[in-house]
């Protein structure tokens, strides 16, 4: 099955404020119908980098079965991990950068290659705020659950 995956986090008083992410998820059936799968969630206290992972985890989360997946997001933090081979290398040293220092929101990037693992995905980044019709959907969806109530707790730590 192929399916497009959109997503954004947002975070208010980025580092340490509230944030949300905000995913949609697209595919056709064999029938040729469409179908959309929209999830959001909000956090109290968070960065912009975690919520952008986060949508990118939950979106994959979603899929029951093996999937060709195209993923679009308009972090390039998230993008170039993958397409610029950051994470191999991120792997090889022991979750160190290049610098030696350690990479940042490590527990989410091990989540996040697990949820990649039963997929093929393709990793598109997307200019943000720049009328991408389905960016900017997430991009709602992101801070209406960054500004909502019932917000959870992440693991996040600074």
């Amino acid at each position: 099955m192929d399916v497009k995956i959109y997503t954004d986090g947002a975070a208010r008083g980025n580092p340490d404020g509230p944030g949300g992410y905000g995913a949609v998820l697209a595919y056709m059936d064999p029938k040729g119908r469409i179908y959309k799968k929209e999830i959001s969630a909000g956090y109290k206290k968070t960065t912009n980098n975690r919520m952008e992972l986060m949508a990118a985890i939950r979106g994959l989360q979603e899929l029951n079965r093996p999937c060709r997946v195209e993923l679009y997001s308009d972090s390039k933090y998230l993008v170039d991990a993958f397409n610029q081979g950051w994470i191999s290398g991120w792997l090889e040293k022991g979750w160190k950068k290049a610098d030696g220092k350690p990479v940042k929101n490590i527990d989410l990037w091990q989540e996040l290659l697990r949820a990649v693992a039963p997929h093929k995905v393709r990793f598109i980044w997307v200019k943000g705020h720049d009328g991408h019709v389905m960016n900017e959907r997430c991009d709602k969806l992101a801070t209406a659950a960054a500004d909502g109530e019932d917000l959870l707790e992440d693991r996040y730590e600074p």
